[in-house]
């Protein structure tokens, strides 16, 4: 396989999620974070391809890579995750099945639109709960981390 099959889109994904952070106003260091969480989850998303032969799978994969970045990077760097999560989930947005979602829509093909509707709330509900999941157990180990503090200082104290 070539190396550019692979290469050029996550250099493509690195660099819209460059210009979307400098919408979100996120600069420096911060900027490079967030377009290699986009470039990590474009790249997990194309590794999976031959591996799960479902969009929907490869897309749920690239949302916990991206969510388990987001989250470790946020807190390295002691800022919010969202900021990190929104602008490196851009490249998997499904824009496309949404556009054409409502071509059909408004053509009135309908059973296009319904199998493209279907499809597309299939890749958003796969990144939503990519994301979910990994902040629900970054969220389970924050709160056993802090009981497991606050037994030891009674301990001690």
């Amino acid at each position: 396989m070539d190396q550019f099959t692979y290469y050029l889109p996550c250099l493509w994904a690195f660099l819209a999620c460059i210009g979307f952070s400098v919408l979100f106003n996120i600069h420096g260091a911060g900027m490079f974070i967030c377009a290699g969480g986009g470039a990590l989850g474009w790249l997990c998303y194309l590794l999976t391809a031959p591996l799960v032969h479902s969009d929907i799978i490869q897309y749920f994969f690239a949302a916990l890579v991206i969510s388990a970045w987001s989250e470790l990077m946020a807190r390295l760097r002691k800022c919010p995750v969202t900021s990190y999560l929104l602008v490196a989930l851009f490249p998997l947005v499904p824009g496309g099945g949404i556009y054409y979602t409502m071509e059909y829509a408004m053509s009135g093909e309908t059973s296009l639109f319904l199998s493209t509707l279907l499809h597309t709330l299939g890749l958003a509900g796969a990144l939503a709960t990519g994301v979910l999941m990994v902040s629900s157990l970054m969220r389970l180990i924050i709160v056993s981390q802090e009981k497991r503090r606050a037994r030891q200082e009674a301990d001690h104290g």
